[in-house]
């Protein structure tokens, strides 16, 4: 029972996620630019923090396939629960964009996410946000309690800030099951491959960058504590 509540948690939180990231540009689309990019910038930012607060400590809040494989691959999440994990995601995703379909029948991507240029550009962009999305989750979820209290602050504003910038390119994404929901309910699937592929490598290459960054804090450490001891003894 414990591991489905964190199944469960999965699938209410990126429901949340997608309702209410998509639900803002969706929204911004049918009344005029009501909301603007930043109020759809500052919803992502928000909803993410909010998630993290409420879910953390049932489900560790990953919301996003990318992040489940980042945590996967740093050997800090089970094996086993990667793939009930993102099937809950997508599931969560999924149901928010039908939600989203039935209130709006009229809106054509629902907030898919459409790269504004050259696909390789968006490809790059994306590499590049989800890798840093990741380094800071890693850095900020694990370690000093009082780190772990400011952790969704922390990728909130992660989020937020980089759909400030590079959403209008883009559309930073840094989640597959944030492309993948709008993309198969308005049948926008032409550039799903991008958002996919970009945002899973950069979460991987996040994690070697964290493990090397940390290993060497490691190394100075234990040379330094080495160095204390034999002091000590002297």
């Amino acid at each position: 029972m414990p591991t489905v509540r964190r199944y469960v948690a999965e699938v209410i939180g990126t429901f949340a996620l997608i309702f209410a990231g998509t639900g803002a540009v969706v929204v911004n689309d049918m009344t005029q630019e009501s909301i603007t990019h930043v109020g759809i910038a500052l919803t992502w930012g928000m909803i993410v923090m909010a998630l993290i607060y409420a879910l953390g400590d049932i489900s560790g809040a990953h919301l996003n396939p990318a992040v489940t494989i980042g945590f996967w691959t740093a050997r800090q999440f089970d094996g086993k629960q990667v793939v009930p994990y993102i099937v809950a995601q997508l599931i969560g995703a999924i149901t928010a964009s039908v939600t989203l379909r039935v209130l709006f029948l009229e809106h054509d991507t629902l907030g898919a996410t459409i790269p504004a240029g050259p696909w390789w550009q968006s490809f790059v962009l994306e590499v590049i946000l989800t890798f840093l999305l990741m380094f800071i989750v890693l850095n900020v979820a694990t370690g000093a309690k009082e780190k772990g209290i400011m952790a969704g602050a922390a990728i909130g504003a992660t989020v937020g800030l980089e759909a400030m910038f590079a959403g209008p390119i883009c559309g930073a994404s840094m989640n597959p099951a944030r492309s993948i929901a709008p993309a198969l309910v308005s049948g926008h699937l032409e550039h799903l491959w991008i958002y996919i592929v970009a945002t899973t490598a950069g979460a991987i290459l996040a994690v070697f960058a964290y493990q090397f960054v940390h290993s060497e804090t490691s190394s100075g450490a234990d040379a330094a504590s080495e160095h204390h001891t034999v002091e000590e003894g002297s």
